[in-house]
């Protein structure tokens, strides 16, 4: 079923960049003519969603061959993926094949650094995204931050349960939004609330949030909200998120205190794509 729902997703895509047909290749190429064509990462990184850009091709009746799997690392000049097939088709798709790779490879590959660090330095804390993805690519971005090791946290709106200052200034307070969502949210739903001052964790951690989100606090503050947590009895009561303002320089520094979770908007809205072409490098006339 997921598989179906990305070809649909991939079909759209195309429509976009085809809305009409290929003047270019209509203008030179012929309908006889096969080819052998190679991505081919022209940077070190992850390979990501190699394998549903593969089913989204031999859909379309190409032959492709996965020449790395979803969280290989890949060097310069390393092949991806190998398709056959009818010329067209192939350089048609070219654009659309790479856009996906290359952003969901740029992703997974941020967040396998990101990873890596935080490993070093403690080996519980989870790096985890959010759900600042570009519009229509969710699917693909999500599955790129897991594929790189990281935390999906919530896919949409109706995974959970996480009150934010907009929702606090309309119900009135941290405490009557915890009281609310405590009392209507499924037994399967957790409570998560962001805040930006000690005296607001600590108010949330005694209303029964199961979550606390530190919001674009310093290294500093936040071990000032864990500290506090601990001598009240209830650090262990909540998981705490730390989020905002948080780079690869720094996130050692936060990897280093008494957190649970890490998260970031950028690894999924600015990753930098990892950098392939396609190649042809056969053709083949029937």
């Amino acid at each position: 079923m997921a598989e179906e729902i990305t070809f649909r997703k991939f079909l759209e895509f195309l429509e976009e960049d085809i809305p009409f047909w290929d003047a270019t290749t209509e203008a030179l190429i012929p309908r006889n003519i096969a080819v052998r064509a190679q991505v081919i990462a022209k940077q070190r990184g992850i390979a990501a969603c190699v394998e549903d850009v593969a089913y989204f091709l031999k859909r379309l009746g190409l032959e492709v061959k996965e020449l790395a799997r979803d969280g290989d690392t890949v060097d310069r000049g390393s092949p991806v993926l190998e398709v056959v097939g009818d010329a067209r088709t192939v350089l048609a798709v070219e654009r659309t094949v790479l856009n996906i790779l290359m952003h969901c490879s740029g992703v997974a590959t941020e967040v396998r650094k990101l990873v890596e660090i935080v490993k070093r330095v403690n080996p519980r804390v989870r790096v985890a995204a959010t759900r600042k993805t570009l519009p229509g690519l969710r699917y693909f971005e999500k599955k790129a931050v897991a594929i790189g090791g990281g935390d999906i946290h919530r896919l949409s709106l109706s995974d959970a349960i996480l009150i934010k200052d907009n929702h606090v200034r309309i119900v009135g307070s941290v405490e009557e939004a915890v009281k609310l969502a405590k009392a209507r949210a499924s037994f399967a739903h957790k409570v998560e609330v962001e805040v930006s001052t000690v005296d607001e964790a600590v108010r949330v951690a005694e209303a029964g949030a199961d979550i606390v989100m530190l919001d674009n606090m310093s290294p500093q503050e936040v071990a000032k909200v864990v500290d506090e947590l601990r001598k009240r009895g209830l650090r262990d009561k909540v998981v705490i998120e730390v989020s905002g303002g948080i780079t690869a320089e720094n996130i050692a520094e936060y990897a280093n205190l008494d957190v649970d979770v890490i998260s970031y908007g950028y690894i999924t809205l600015s990753a930098r794509a990892l950098d392939m072409s396609l190649e042809v490098v056969e053709v083949i006339r029937r």
